[in-house]
């Protein structure tokens, strides 16, 4: 019988990066996240944090987790407290050590963000968010002297998203909501940031549709005369666009040319290596491409003639970070897949052509053969959208005869999405329940990212509503698979997915034999109450208002449903989950237990909006799975 302890034996590899000849990473080799560092060519990884202090995921610290500083000796890195994600800028010394506040207590207060820095002038670039007021604030921070320099503050996220190479200016993003984004230029001298681009929420009229213009990841191009982005003005799908610093405001398309991946997705990144040369990544149908090119500042051009992922051995997965070091003219990157565990590579070479596998993580005493790589189940939803999904079925090795009971996965976000990548939490779990004989379905409906902006906004506004349908008719199409057994049906999700899970639970009812909540809201006006308080602007416009939106969330909340639950429940929450307060989930617990409902619940007491801890992994996994087996009997 396998044992989830083999699935987690393969340890966690994230954020990499070269420095003279060693490799950094974050990695949860002693039973949490923590900071490495090894050396290029083997060799036992070194601690660099002490034992006690553990380190966020890096897919929500919103930012970078850590930058190094090889001329001040230093590193910087982001900690919180056991999830709570009120992440503070920490130095410590390269070698590894106790860190230590890099700006004193100037942001005790405050949630931080490192959004960039400069190793060889010790700089850095901090978007914090107050956590007394809904207020965020831009600086350069400079690392040597502990001096902060305020480039723009807002309500609407003040986001450093480009700097030049003085150091002169720097772009600062406002987002109201996904692709929705205005920005400002700071020049050094002139005070804090003016106006560049769009047009500021405060100065629309009433009901003013203005274009989503989803820029990110600017770039100063060369003397500074432009910026190249990323964007979807020209392509619902991303592209990249220029704007003259100089001119009349408008941005002009860029055309890139020499992709050879094939298959639906979005350009995500844009990244400046070093001269005119760029990196460019694309999420095609869930894998990861990355692509290297030369940008053409006369002709608006971006040729891209280097393929860094997407070929052999890295193919048909997701990148999980990936670096450029300067001085080596290298990359490292960190790559998993649906049956491989997270890896960490380098890329060399001239022609990027030497690829070394620098750890050999592997599933202890469990055949990969038996892991199940899943097969495309798109589907046509109730009103024509294609919906694109995956189903993991046991492996026919496994022996199991007959339809298998089905578990509904359901991603967070809700403007996220599910992608064949072990080093995410949903991986194990799909695999270890292919393993005990379920099959499971894994949707990326209406509202998840992947497939082009329009699609990611359609959950806007809406939660609750046209998401949920594409659910429903998902378990009709599947009820036609000879192979899936739809009476024996649960579904489980986290976070967004926690409350798609409640909703379809109590509204649909007759489809679940079963259902898991992780930390999903419960009662929107109350999860809005909750949320911090620089949350609360995003909310009110991608959700609903509090007050003139009131009768919506009411209807949209699983709270008001909940009396339609009828099968077992089991909730899952973490106890210094800041996204998701522990309120959200003891108010459902203690509701359902008054109507004599069927309702177990698990209290992580140091996990946030995550379960990271290998401990803490261990006992959710198994609870999940007990839960689920002893409900459906596979």
């Amino acid at each position: 019988m396998a044992r989830m302890e083999s699935l987690l034996s393969a340890r966690l590899f994230l954020s990499p990066r070269w420095v003279g000849e060693r490799l950094y990473f974050i990695s949860d080799l002693g039973g949490q996240l923590s900071l490495y560092s090894m050396e290029a060519e083997g060799g036992i990884p070194q601690p660099l944090l002490p034992g006690h202090i553990a380190l966020q995921n890096p897919d929500l610290v919103g930012g970078e987790p850590y930058l190094i500083f090889p001329g001040l000796g230093k590193i910087l890195v982001m900690i919180d407290a056991d999830g709570d994600e009120n992440y503070q800028p920490m130095l410590l010394p390269i070698e590894g050590g106790f860190p230590e506040p890099a700006f004193g207590d100037t942001f005790a207060s405050h949630r931080a963000h490192l959004m960039g820095g400069d190793p060889e002038r010790n700089l850095v670039y901090l978007s914090v968010e107050s956590r007394k007021e809904s207020m965020h604030e831009a600086y350069q921070g400079n690392l040597e002297t502990g001096e902060l320099v305020r480039l723009a503050r807002s309500p609407w996220g003040a986001w450093v998203d480009g700097f030049n190479e003085d150091h002169t200016q720097a772009v600062i993003q406002d987002s109201y909501t996904v692709g929705d984004h205005v920005f400002y230029l700071w020049k050094k001298g002139e005070g804090e940031a003016k106006l560049l681009y769009g047009t500021p929420l405060e100065e629309r009229s009433d009901g003013e549709q203005v274009p989503l213009n989803g820029i990110t990841d600017c770039c100063f191009t060369t003397e500074d005369r432009g910026l190249l982005f990323l964007t979807a003005l020209f392509e619902d799908t991303y592209g990249l666009g220029w704007l003259d610093l100089g001119g009349p405001g408008e941005i002009q398309p860029v055309e890139v040319t020499g992709t050879v991946h094939s298959g639906q997705g979005e350009m995500v990144s844009l990244k400046h290596l070093k001269g005119s040369r760029y990196a460019v990544e694309y999420n095609i149908d869930g894998g990861s491409w990355l692509y290297e090119g030369t940008w053409d500042d006369s002709a608006r051009k971006l040729k891209l003639d280097r393929v860094i992922c997407g070929h052999s051995p890295l193919e048909g997965g997701v990148l999980k970070g990936f670096s450029y070091d300067k001085e080596g003219d290298r990359y490292a990157l960190a790559f998993s897949s649906a049956t491989s565990p997270i890896q960490l590579y380098t890329v060399e070479g001239e022609d990027r052509q030497t690829i070394i596998r620098r750890t050999q993580e592997r599933t202890l005493g469990l055949d990969p053969e038996l892991l199940s790589p899943g097969e495309d189940a798109s589907f046509t939803s109730h009103d024509g959208l294609r919906i694109s999904a995956r189903l993991y079925r046991p492996s026919e090795r496994l022996g199991f005869t007959g339809p298998r009971p089905l578990i509904y996965y359901i991603h967070g976000g809700p403007q996220s999405q599910e992608r064949p990548d072990f080093a995410w939490f949903s991986m194990p779990l799909i695999q270890f329940l292919t393993l005990q004989g379920f099959s499971v379905f894994v949707p990326n409906v209406r509202g998840s990212t992947g497939y082009g902006l329009n699609y990611t906004k359609r959950v806007d506004r809406d939660w609750g509503g046209q998401d949920r349908l594409d659910h429903v008719h998902a378990m009709q199409v599947l009820a036609e698979d000879p192979r899936l057994d739809t009476t024996r049906a649960a579904v489980v999700g986290r976070s967004y997915g926690g409350y798609m899970t409640l909703t379809l639970a109590s509204r649909h009812p007759e489809l679940w034999s079963a259902a898991v909540d992780m930390f999903g809201p419960y009662d929107l006006s109350s999860f809005m109450e909750r949320i911090p308080e620089t949350w609360k602007p995003y909310f009110q416009i991608a959700l609903g208002h509090p007050e003139k939106d009131r009768d919506f969330l009411i209807e949209r909340s699983p709270k008001t449903h909940i009396e339609g639950i009828t099968c077992p429940l089991l909730v899952i929450q973490g106890k210094n989950d800041p996204r998701v307060v522990e309120a959200e989930s003891s108010d459902l617990v203690e509701k359902l237990r008054s109507m004599g409902k069927d309702v177990e619940y698990l209290l992580f007491e140091d996990e946030g909006h995550d379960i990271l801890k290998m401990k803490n992994r261990l006992r959710c996994y198994h609870a999940i799975t007990q839960f689920f087996k002893e409900h459906l009997r596979p």
